[in-house]
């Protein structure tokens, strides 16, 4: 069987074209497909880590602008900070369908390589304290590259597993690449109190504290310091990573997820799992902050994103055992549930919202614990749902072709429309559960405005993960369900 132009069987090379790509076939998989998939999906995962890195650096460098000199309001450090999530959802959009246009290899590698544009723009930007904030925004709008990588990523993977197999494939990849949060909110303090790059990197910033003490930071670093990562992420891409020929499709053949009832109930899940991940990253140390003001932020909020992160591939993996809807319905129950945790250790505002019993001056430990279980949750649901997504799209296909000729050609055209269309559907959800990368911090600050406290927030966050139990429980898990997967 050739699988690469002018190559037989077993003689694929990294770079090279796959003419035939034909995951399903046990003998296929075994002798040859396997250890290319796992190449793509490892050169893949740093580069997706690299992503979510530069698309989240904002959380951390806009805290430390004002110890800098920077003159920027609070609004508009929160803009900073939220503007990455706004441009990261909405180019998720596009690179959800760019992989069957362009190629997943020479689409990695270019949406991995256009990193370079925020990482080197910030670390000059960040030396000048006279530098505007029109031209900050169109930095951290820039981030919003990492952001949109994801989409893509996450499509161009699941062309490569099969069934079976898709959910801790998908898992491994995001997982890993979610890791990119909880490391550069981790890294960053410390990259900028040394001069690691020397006079190549520029001088280091005079930073003054609340106490009238001054230090030196090099703020630079918390960008700089990805720089060469990217680019040989960039160039393992290009030379070690295949296009696979069936992915082809134009944009009107992925489009058709846009008819189907199932894209958009799958969207509305993943932004309970992936949107709530993105969005209690970025929301959460602005919340310690808010409601235990003695408590560093920074000391703790890094290690949320670390659990959801680690958990993720878990999800995947517990889905392709027991089922993606059933993972993903107890997994929301135990969101919600924990949700309710968060309000009981609150301190007891004067909204009128607050549980009316708990510890009156809350309890910080308690509050923790309840959060690293929320990102836990989000975590198993970003691998379960993604896990669903997929088979969804490849059983509609195969229920098609039920009702017509099922010849080993209708077979095998079913089975690619129906990996086109999930991989397409996997990028659309991505896009609209980044959203909440916005929406949760934004939700916080608005609750906080009108009552006093984040308790509204946060109880509507309960009612909206109540509505994915009954959502999940419908269409995908109850006996009889309309598309059990």
């Amino acid at each position: 069987m050739t699988i690469t132009s002018g190559h037989a069987s077993g003689s694929s090379r990294p770079g090279t074209l796959l003419h035939v790509w034909t995951p399903e076939d046990k003998a296929f998989w075994e002798r040859e497909g396997q250890a290319i998939a796992k190449l793509n999906l490892w050169i893949s995962v740093p580069c997706l880590f690299l992503a979510f890195a530069i698309w989240q650096l904002w959380s951390v460098v806009a805290v430390s602008l004002p110890q800098l000199g920077f003159t920027y309001t609070t609004d508009q450090l929160f803009w900073l900070a939220a503007a990455p999530a706004l441009s990261g959802a909405t180019l998720r959009i596009f690179y959800s369908f760019m992989i069957p246009l362009v190629g997943g290899r020479r689409w990695t590698a270019i949406s991995t390589a256009s990193l370079l544009i925020p990482a080197i723009g910030i670390g000059y930007a960040v030396q000048n304290p006279a530098t505007s904030f029109s031209t900050m925004l169109v930095l951290a709008l820039l981030c919003g590259f990492g952001g949109g990588n994801f989409s893509s990523s996450m499509a161009n993977i699941s062309f490569f597993f099969p069934k079976a197999r898709k959910g801790s494939a998908l898992g491994v990849n995001a997982g890993l690449g979610n890791l990119g949060v909880s490391v550069v909110q981790f890294l960053t303090p410390m990259v900028v109190t040394v001069g690691v790059f020397g006079v190549f990197a520029g001088a280091p910033q005079t930073a003054t504290g609340a106490d009238g003490a001054t230090t030196h930071l090099w703020m630079q670093n918390a960008a700089f310091v990805w720089v060469p990562w990217i680019a040989l992420a960039t160039v393992l891409a290009w030379l070690f990573m295949n296009d696979i020929a069936d992915a082809k499709a134009s944009f009107a053949a992925q489009a058709a997820i846009f008819k189907r009832k199932h894209n958009w109930l799958m969207c509305w899940l993943y932004l309970g799992t992936f949107g709530s991940f993105i969005g209690f990253a970025a929301g959460f140390p602005l919340l310690i902050k808010s409601q235990f003001p003695d408590i560093n932020p920074l000391a703790y909020a890094w290690l949320g994103p670390l659990v959801g992160a680690l958990i993720r591939p878990v999800g995947g993996w517990l889905a392709d055992k027991l089922g993606g809807a059933s993972v993903t319905l107890w997994n929301f129950v135990a969101m919600a549930l924990a949700v309710v945790g968060v309000l009981y250790f609150l301190p007891k505002g004067t909204g009128g919202l607050a549980l009316p019993f708990g510890p009156a001056e809350g309890s910080f430990t308690g509050f923790f614990l309840m959060f690293l279980v929320l990102f836990l949750t989000t975590g198993i649901g970003n691998g379960s749902t993604f896990r669903m997504i997929p088979v969804i799209f490849m059983n509609l296909k195969l229920r098609e072709l039920a009702s017509s000729s099922d010849s080993d050609h209708n077979r095998a055209r079913a089975l690619r429309e129906g990996n086109t269309e999930g991989a397409a559907a996997l990028g659309f959800a991505g896009a609209l559960g980044a959203y909440g990368g916005f929406f949760i911090p934004k939700s916080y600050g608005s609750s906080i405005a009108a009552t006093g406290g984040p308790e509204l927030a946060l109880w509507l966050f309960a009612i909206f993960y109540a509505a994915c139990i009954a959502i999940t429980w419908w269409h995908y898990a109850r006996r009889h369900a309309e598309m059990p997967c």
